[in-house]
């Protein structure tokens, strides 16, 4: 024998219909729901692509910035060769000058007086070359018509102080020898104590019989 309860209908209906409320109620918060997440993510996949756009922005900004700050310095370093080459061809430029206001007053002094014959010494110039050295340059010419070769010598001697006393020098190795036709160029360093003060520099010339020919002396 079997026995089986049964609900009245009415309240089979009140049941049903509050599982059908439930159920609705259930569907319409998972509906809800699944709408606030897909809402997120639009909102995020739309936020990323900002995001990517502001990024591609700033790479491009500073690709921008990093150009011009490479073709400025570019610049600055073309700018600072060129001011570099001007300084040393104006270096150049006034080194010439004064090898050329040099050479005039040598050729100037080139011109014999007027009635001279015979050697004389033109042109007679010194300098010191360093703390142990004197240069100096000379041209010997022999002024008149049909002049024979001349035959002889040259000394050169250095005078000034040396440890606060006079002091005279003789070039080192003593007389050189000399043979001129119409002219001859002289010019070389004459080595002295580190000491001492030159302030004057002498050239004379001697013939066979030692006989001085012509002299000429310069203040340093």
């Amino acid at each position: 024998m079997i026995v089986r309860s049964h609900l009245p209908w009415p309240l089979r209906w009140i049941a049903f219909a509050l599982m059908l409320g439930f159920s609705a109620a259930l569907g319409l918060w998972a509906f809800e729901f699944g709408k606030d997440i897909a809402g997120l993510d639009r909102n995020a996949k739309a936020e990323l692509a900002e995001l990517r756009v502001e990024v591609e922005k700033l790479r491009s900004e500073r690709e921008g910035a990093q150009s011009i700050a490479n073709t400025a310095e570019s610049l600055l370093r073309t700018e600072k060769v060129a001011q570099e080459r001007l300084a040393q061809q104006l270096k150049q430029v006034e080194t010439e000058n004064l090898g050329l206001k040099a050479d005039l007053g040598f050729f100037e002094r080139l011109l014999p007086s007027t009635g001279a014959e015979g050697l004389s010494v033109r042109a007679l110039q010194a300098h010191a070359q360093s703390a142990t050295q004197t240069k100096f340059q000379a041209l010997l010419m022999q002024i008149g018509k049909n002049q024979p070769e001349f035959v002889g010598r040259y000394e050169i001697q250095l005078s000034g102080s040396l440890d606060g006393k006079p002091w005279v020098y003789p070039q080192p190795g003593g007389p050189r020898l000399l043979q001129i036709k119409q002219s001859l160029r002289l010019e070389g360093l004459i080595d002295h104590p580190e000491t001492a003060v030159v302030k004057t520099l002498q050239i004379k010339v001697t013939d066979k019989q030692g006989t001085v020919r012509a002299t000429q002396t310069v203040k340093l």
